[in-house]
């Protein structure tokens, strides 16, 4: 019991290291912004190391298969691919570390942790949407968006009309977000139960998430909370009374949509977000164009572009990485692909890429069958977080520390929030 008990503490810390990493690289440790980007790597391996010792470890088929996946890959990449075992080591680690630590989550918490956790991001998401505004409103050579290793670049990303979209406490913008998609999912789903919850937080929270939409300029987490709602309203739709109910969330969205058009404190972010959003459909084609090139077109494009010299093995794991781009050619950019599955295939090849895009289809299905079963008996934690988990389980990019820090974590909270404390796991610790 004491063992599980420090691993919680561990996971809790991998949390705090995620939200905070950026802000340790960028503020107050910037002379060690390197070591600090693979910093919840060796908490991940203290963690699966404790747990293996005390018969904890995650027992999951797909751990060893993608094991062995990153231990062979590192070998052809050296062999057959650009030859640099550290960008290997870096890209392999994903496969041997911190796939593994998304199950030890899943395993060691139940969904009491994933309530309270759940909390504490309510708590987060106020001041996170605080820092987030005056990132947006401030220069970006100002020390609030100082960039990673002491940088007045500027840690923004382009956006529209002048401004840039803020990285929060992270160390890019995507890290901001990821976090207000998993804000979506604990908002949503205490709104469903607000006895878990004091009321103030929820309402604080909720309107942290409202005014986070057009201040982070980001077309994603805008769909997301449109996804999260879609999720809400199909639980929502499984209570009695669901028409009176439906009738409430509509006068109730209504009127929280004519207040945030009207504050005029939102106004500059709300005409920002308008138009990054119409030039960036204009430019991409739409929703259809996004969705082609985003979500499928990475992976057709590796598999019609990939050269015959690497079609097997690959060009080599890590390569398509912003680490391994930058030992490899001393730029950070994308040396196989953008979208994740495109890069998968690019450094993988045929073989083993296409078996890493399998096992996270079977591992999304598989767990969207399992949350989908709880919420036909009424249980709406699971279903309310894959929401975000979905998408994210089956082609997050794993190359990005922040996205593959959040891929973590939400997979992990998934799994626990299908654990009741009185599981199988709790009876044999007590």
């Amino acid at each position: 019991m004491h063992q599980l008990k420090n691993i919680k503490k561990g996971i809790w810390l991998y949390f705090i290291l995620l939200i905070f990493e950026g802000g340790l690289r960028r503020w107050f440790l910037p002379s060690l912004a390197a070591p600090l980007l693979i910093i919840r790597d060796p908490l991940a391996v203290y963690l699966l190391f404790i747990a293996y010792r005390f018969n904890l470890f995650p027992k999951n088929r797909l751990i060893p298969i993608m094991f062995w996946i990153g231990i062979i890959s590192v070998f052809t990449a050296l062999f057959f691919g650009h030859g640099n075992l550290l960008v290997a080591l870096f890209g392999a680690r994903i496969l041997l570390i911190q796939f593994p630590m998304l199950f030890l989550v899943g395993r060691i918490f139940d969904r009491t942790d994933v309530i309270q956790m759940g909390k504490v991001i309510l708590w987060l998401s106020i001041p996170m949407a605080i820092l987030i505004t005056v990132q947006f409103y401030s220069p970006q050579n100002a020390w609030v968006n100082k960039g990673v290793g002491d940088s007045l670049e500027g840690a923004g990303f382009s956006g529209a009309n002048g401004y840039f979209r803020p990285p929060g406490t992270f160390s890019f913008t995507n890290g901001t977000v990821s976090f207000f998609s998993l804000v979506v999912c604990f908002v949503f789903y205490f709104w469903l139960q607000p006895k878990y919850v004091n009321r103030i937080l929820l309402i604080a929270a909720t309107f942290a998430l409202i005014v986070a939409i057009p201040t982070s300029i980001s077309r994603t987490l805008f769909f997301q909370v449109l996804l999260s709602l879609l999720f809400f309203i199909w639980a929502k739709s499984n209570e009695s009374g669901f028409l009176k109910n439906a009738m409430q969330l509509l006068v109730a969205f209504l009127f929280l949509l004519i207040l945030f058009l009207n504050v005029n404190a939102l106004n500059t972010q709300i005409d920002t977000f308008t138009s990054r959003f119409t030039n960036a459909n204009d430019t991409e084609g739409g929703l259809s164009g996004v969705f082609v090139d985003r979500f499928l077109g990475g992976m057709v494009g590796a598999i019609s572009d990939i050269d015959d010299q690497h079609a097997i093995l690959g060009q080599g794991i890590g390569m398509g990485t912003n680490v391994g781009a930058q030992l490899l050619s001393g730029k950070t950019t994308f040396l196989i692909a953008e979208v994740e599955w495109g890069r998968v295939i690019g450094e993988s090849g045929m073989i083993f890429g296409m078996l890493i895009i399998l096992i996270r289809i079977n591992m999304t299905y598989s767990i969207t069958v399992r949350c989908f079963k709880r919420f036909k008996k009424g249980d709406f934690l699971p279903w309310m977080l894959l929401s975000f988990g979905f998408l994210v389980l089956l082609q997050a990019q794993w190359a990005q520390p922040n996205n593959l820090g959040f891929y973590v974590l939400i997979g992990g909270l998934v799994l626990a929030s299908l654990n009741y404390p009185k599981n199988k796991l709790s009876e044999k610790l007590r």
